[in-house]
């Protein structure tokens, strides 16, 4: 028999950090190959890099039955144990996901599971790597991702959770896995807790910790820790470019189970799925620079960030089909809530205020549309726009938004108001002060959110102000408040559904109802315009089925047509242009 005939070579073996399969290959297999992989890199030499993961090594070993590669010994064992474990990954999570219930001789958590929370958990074991738990708000993505610590060599486990939610956590804890003693840390230096209080000489079974200590302890629990969970894991949707997403990518390594648990990971453009992946599962998705070639198909912005993918609908069916995502809504588990209702709410503003904030920025607008300046100039004077003039539009209408407020409790028992400035807070403080209002925002510690939240729950307070990006997590306002109003936005939609989410939530009796107050001026019509945008994103990701926003034709740069807009409204103000 003659022998097989080959169409190049394969290898395997480090490049650029990570294993890496090599292909040198006959021009058209090569041009073959790039079509079927499209995460592939080209050398200047014409070979092929791609970088390893379970899944590519299957792939390959289909390639191969077609245009067979010769290799050495060594990877061609290493072809074959990584395409089986893939096979062997793949078909368990089929099985599960079709409602295979893997046995194990666990103890039972004290609190029933139900199906689909173990199904989540179940998942997490058969993968042993990192899974997104992106379940509706509501549904007990903290209860299901603790089923997983049923397993001994779970443990010891780490929670990362925001500030405000190691004691909720330990509660869930201590009331789902008795058994297990839980630790939170208290403080940014490690510390041995033993030494503590009541410890009876015991290391912790789970330790909670926050992200913003998160940095102090990696290197002290690297090794140790055999399970992470990343509570509201978009926080490390910025990747390895701050100092909690490198500690945590340093925890990963090693760990047995990982899961990241979030109704709304994406808050703006659809690459921020790779960042939280590249720590959640390394590698999963290819390097970053793979990940665009396969999914990205938008044009990139400032320092190579805010990529659009080019198909996010197709990327969450991914996710979900290999069993790197598990995102059921209230109607798929049969737990279904009435979505929350959205009115957008026209409001006045006051002119003056914005025009008076556009001419102390008009130079930087003039720096930033310039195409001489410097880059780094042109960022900084991006971000002091945004947030001059997003403060100004929200000053602008904030005596017309504490006015609606006030209305509004004439017929209701208590309002949550969502804002982002520390000045429109005051406003609306002293607008609203016979109502008692409370503060949940970035400046209160911890226990002074708790007593915020508990004087709104108690009927102390009628109005809860909290910050956009506070209180994520946060359970127990749903038992009080149907009624929100978002009286500032967020350049994000998926911070508008974890708002939306404190009050839309198991144990909410009434219809959800949220105010987006808009003005005509200022900074919100381009917000308006820009959330349309992402959700077109964020959204199909995690829910492939949403029927969301027609996203605008073309990317909105926000800070160009922020500047373009100040100078515009100068322009107006000193008589040299016409308005409409």
């Amino acid at each position: 028999m003659s022998r097989t005939k080959t169409y190049g070579l394969l290898v395997f073996g480090p490049y650029l950090g990570r294993d890496t399969w090599g292909i040198r290959a006959h021009p058209h297999v090569a041009l073959r190959i790039k079509r079927i992989f499209p995460r592939v890199e080209q050398s200047r030499t014409g070979d092929i890099y791609i970088k390893h993961t379970p899944e590519v090594a299957r792939d390959l070993e289909w390639l191969l039955e077609r245009f067979p590669l010769e290799m050495s010994e060594d990877v061609a064992v290493r072809l074959k144990t990584e395409a089986e474990a893939h096979r062997a990954t793949e078909e368990v999570v089929t099985a599960i996901l079709e409602g295979y219930r893997p046995p194990d001789t666990w103890r039972a958590p004290a609190r029933p599971a139900r199906p689909y929370q173990q199904q989540a958990a179940d998942i997490v074991h058969a993968r042993r790597g990192g899974v997104l738990i992106g379940d509706q708000v509501g549904l007990g993505k903290t209860y299901t991702s603790l089923l997983v610590l049923r397993d001994p060599a779970a443990l010891p486990a780490l929670v990362v959770c925001p500030t405000h939610l190691p004691a909720q956590w330990l509660r869930e804890l201590e009331a789902t896995l008795p058994w297990l003693r839980g630790h939170i840390i208290t403080s940014t230096k490690p510390y041995d807790p033993t030494a503590r209080r009541g410890s009876d000489g015991r290391q912790p079974d789970v330790w909670i910790t926050t992200y913003s200590k998160l940095a102090g302890w990696a290197h002290h629990l690297h090794g140790k820790i055999k399970t992470l969970i990343f509570d509201e894991v978009q926080e490390l949707r910025t990747g390895t470019a701050t100092n909690k997403g490198r500690a945590a990518a340093l925890l990963a390594e090693g760990t047995l189970y990982r899961a990241g648990l979030s109704a709304t990971p994406v808050y703006n453009y659809g690459d921020e799925a790779w960042e939280i992946y590249d720590i959640l599962a390394p590698g999963a998705l290819g390097s970053r620079d793979e990940f665009l070639r396969e999914w990205g198909g938008g044009q990139r912005g400032m320092n190579d960030r805010h990529v659009k993918v080019a198909n996010p609908r197709a990327l969450g069916t991914y996710l979900r089909d290999t069993g790197l995502m598990v995102a059921r809504t209230r109607a798929e588990v049969g737990r279904q809530l009435p979505e929350p209702t959205r009115v957008t709410q026209d409001v006045i503003a006051d002119h003056a205020v914005i025009d008076r904030v556009a001419g102390d920025v008009e130079a930087m607008a003039q720096l930033l549309l310039s195409p001489d300046s410097d880059p780094k100039e042109r960022w900084s004077a991006a971000g002091q726009i945004d947030w001059r003039m997003r403060e100004a539009t929200g000053i602008a209408k904030a005596p017309y938004v504490a006015e609606f407020v006030r209305l509004l409790l004439e017929s209701e028992r208590r309002v949550v108001l969502w804002g982002w400035h520390r000045a429109v807070y005051d406003i609306w403080l002293e607008k609203l002060k016979a109502f008692q209002p409370v503060l949940y925002t970035g400046s209160e510690s911890a226990a002074g959110k708790a007593r915020s939240a508990q004087e709104f729950i108690d009927g102390r307070s009628r109005v809860l102000i909290m910050s956009l990006r506070s209180g994520a997590g946060l359970d127990g306002l749903q038992g009080v408040c149907s009624v929100g109003v978002f009286g500032e936005l967020d350049w994000s939609p998926g911070v508008h559904s974890q708002c939306e989410g404190r009050l839309a939530r198991e144990g909410q009796e009434n219809q959800v109802l949220t105010y987006f107050m808009l003005s005509d001026d200022g900074t919100d019509p381009l917000m308006a315009e820009t959330l349309n945008l992402k959700s077109g994103q964020a959204e199909p990701i995690v829910n492939p089925d949403a029927a969301t926003f027609a996203p605008v034709v073309g990317d909105v740069d926000r800070a160009r047509a922020l500047a373009a807009d100040v100078l515009a409204r100068v322009r107006r103000r000193a008589g040299q242009l016409t308005l409409p």
